[in-house]
């Protein structure tokens, strides 16, 4: 299968400019100044943990990587995985399942490489559901009607629904679709560590987000804070726009609001957050799809 990796790369630009221009338009910290925030000591902690999220979510890869005969070092997947993140600010974040069919030997076939990006989906989103409980008892507990939590309860019921759903029906999903099949095979290998490895994984990113608002000066438990961000993911998926562009960030901008939050903080909050557990990644991978592609050449980009 050949990628249009230009439309992809032209994609991932369209993207981060707009988004580059919607965050200078609606934030009122001036660029610089942000960037001086992500250098501070809690900046490199918050970014430390991001990178965290994921060198694990890498290691999960590689396990099922494994489980279709294709064994990679350490940092031989590792590097191959992040160079996925390139592809993430696309819709449903599909432009991830390449990973496997940018092997220079032994590329996945597509079913596959689907297969192990439906794993991946379902187990980040098992894990995501399981860290809104804090955020969702919060929202429960709140006297006064707000549209905006209430928005959030109702998507990550929805999602619970949907899961519910999915479980139910997967007998005649499976029948239909092979490559769904495949992705509950990989599902089912080893699946303490995967389940281990990708809660890990995210609560890093909630701490991250708890880090980032204590240095803005919220006032925020840990646990809430994840519950928080992990609504926000979970919003942002059931939007399918790429990376959960534009709903994440309403969704994150709107329960720091409700928990007491201005305005203005709560955005400058989500800007970082965004930076650190979106764009790093892409970032990241960007350099290590060149590197990978130039010097290592063991990815294709033909």
């Amino acid at each position: 299968m050949k990628l249009p990796l230009k439309q992809l790369l032209l994609a991932l630009g369209a993207a981060a400019t707009a988004y580059a221009l919607v965050l200078l338009l609606t934030s009122s910290t001036p660029p610089l100044q942000v960037l001086q925030r992500l250098a501070s000591p809690t900046g490199l902690l918050a970014a430390a943990l991001c990178v965290l999220n994921y060198v694990l979510r890498g290691l999960r890869w590689r396990l099922w990587m494994a489980h279709y005969q294709r064994p990679l070092g350490l940092l031989e997947g590792l590097r191959i995985y992040l160079a996925g993140y390139t592809f993430t600010p696309t819709p449903g974040n599909i432009g991830e399942a390449a990973r496997g069919l940018l092997l220079a030997r032994q590329p996945l076939g597509t079913a596959d490489s689907l297969s192990i990006f439906g794993a991946e989906r379902l187990a980040d989103l098992l894990c995501l559901l399981l860290l809104t409980l804090p955020g969702l008892v919060w929202l429960l507990s709140l006297q006064q009607t707000s549209w905006l939590p209430l928005l959030a309860a109702a998507g990550a019921l929805l999602a619970v629904l949907a899961l519910w759903v999915l479980l139910k029906l997967r007998p005649s999903l499976l029948a239909r679709w092979g490559w769904l099949q495949q992705a509950w095979a990989c599902l089912a290998t080893r699946p303490l560590r995967w389940l281990l490895l990708t809660l890990v994984a995210w609560a890093a990113q909630g701490l991250a987000v708890w880090l980032i608002c204590r240095d803005q000066g919220l006032a925020l438990d840990p646990l809430l804070a994840t519950g928080f961000y992990a609504l926000a993911m979970v919003g942002g998926a059931l939007s399918m726009l790429p990376a959960g562009l534009g709903g994440t960030e309403a969704l994150l901008t709107g329960l720091l609001v409700a928990h007491g939050a201005t305005l203005g903080t709560a955005v400058g909050i989500t800007v970082l957050v965004r930076l650190l557990t979106l764009w790093l990644a892409v970032a990241i991978g960007v350099l290590a799809l060149l590197y990978s592609a130039a010097f290592r050449q063991d990815i294709s980009l033909r």
